[in-house]
Formats: structure tokens, sequence, C-alpha cells
């Protein structure tokens, strides 16, 4: 069974009724829970706890990991960024959520600001499926709708993807790439846009839907370590 551990700073939820009315159990809880009902071994991790959560035992038992962040990107420590960005080199898969975008994380793997345009309207948003051959797009169909959400809009600092499954088009005319694949050494990247904290976005089933898909999408297998360094010949060198 596929390992996941979802990290959530864990604040603006205990700090605003409103939030904690729409997450009662924390974003990290509706997003465990929404990978446990589709059959993952979903645990949590919080910027709170020791080492935020994300020891080297958890990491070593994390196949992939869901990174919400938000109001705090700033007081995660930078040696943690480090241990977690070692490990999706190393083949640990990463979905990136919302406004992960601008994580220390996530600048580290993609090496760019991960700025974009903003808009907390609560405006219509609808998810274009715009590669439907890519497994993260099963099920979904062609596109599907979020009656209320915070607009992301184009340019986003990151680089090319190396694939692009999902386009958000926004009631107040902006469009985003809103899905989008990234390989770093043996790991496989997804960012996932919506996510917004005032609005009840993972719990709705395509979302839920996506999140999942990814999640098999960046658990599957990387193939042997690579070797660096010196290298003998492995064919005899002829004289001079």
């Amino acid at each position: 069974m596929t390992r996941v551990t979802v990290w959530n700073e864990y604040r603006q939820e205990r700090e605003s009724a409103e939030i904690a009315a729409v997450y009662p159990q924390g974003i990290h809880g509706a997003i465990a829970d929404g990978l446990r009902d589709a059959g993952f071994d979903a645990r949590t991790a919080t910027l709170d706890e020791p080492e935020h959560g994300l020891t080297d035992d958890v990491l070593a038992a994390t196949d992939v990991l869901t990174w919400w962040g938000h109001a705090a990107h700033d007081q995660v420590d930078d040696a943690i960024v480090e241990r977690v960005r070692r490990r999706v080199l190393d083949g640990m898969g990463l979905i990136v959520l919302h406004s992960g975008h601008h994580s220390k994380l996530f600048r580290a793997l993609m090496g760019t600001s991960g700025d974009l345009k903003w808009r907390e309207a609560g405006e219509r948003e609808r998810i274009w499926v715009v590669d439907p051959s890519h497994p993260i797009a099963d099920g979904l169909g062609e596109s599907f709708a979020l009656e209320q959400e915070e607009m992301y809009g184009e340019p986003f600092d990151v680089p090319a993807p190396d694939r692009l499954v999902l386009v958000s088009w926004f009631q107040g005319g902006e469009v985003f790439r809103s899905g989008c694949c990234f390989l770093r050494g043996r790991g496989r990247i997804f960012y996932f846009r919506p996510g917004h904290e005032t609005h009840p976005t993972y719990f709705q089933p395509m979302v839920r839907r996506v999140i999942a898909n990814a999640v098999r999408w960046a658990a599957q297998p990387r193939g042997d370590r690579p070797t660096f360094g010196n290298q003998q010949p492995l064919e005899p060198l002829g004289g001079g």
C-alpha cells in the first residue's frame, strides 16, 4: 500500500474561527481522509511538531508527500527543507498544493520564485483537462468546476512543466497552469492549484480524485539509483 504523509502548516485553522468551521480537523485532516477513502495509508505532519513532523524515519517511510503551506513559509527550517529535497531527488513523490508554490521546498526544486497573480473574490473556477492521456486525468472528464475559489493568474514563474495536465479559467477572465508535472532526479512532482483555506475545496470529489491520481502517479517506481564520481573503464584502454 502506498504510504502518504500529508503535511500542513496547521496555523490558520487554529487562529481563525471562519477557517476552523470549514476544516475542523485541519486542511491536512481533510486531505488525509480523502486519501484513506481512496485506499492509501495516509498519516499527517504539521509545522509545529518536532522537526515539523518530517524526521528521517518519517520520510524514509513515505512514498509520497503532500505539502500545503501559506502563511508560515519562512518558519520552515532550512535543514528540514534540504532533508525533504534530498528525499524527493532520491525518489519520494511530492504533491505541492495551492500556496505551496511559495514554499521554500518548491522554490528550491524549481529554481524559480513561484510568483503569480492572485485575487481573493470567491469566484468560479473551471479546471480543464488538457492532457487526457495522463494518469492524473483519469476519471476527470473534459473539465470540472469549483463554485468558489481564490484566483491565480499567469504568468506563473516556474520552469516549463514536463507535462501540463490541467489549466484553470476564472470568472474574472484569467487562466492558469493549475496541474503541472515536473521530474527532479528520481522524484516525480505535481503542483495542483486549488485549495484556498476559506473554501471547502478539499472535500470536493473531483479535487480528491486529482490528488489521489497524482499520488498514484508520483509513487510509481523510479528504477535503480544512479552512480556518480570517478569511473573505472569498462573496456580495456588502448596503449599509446
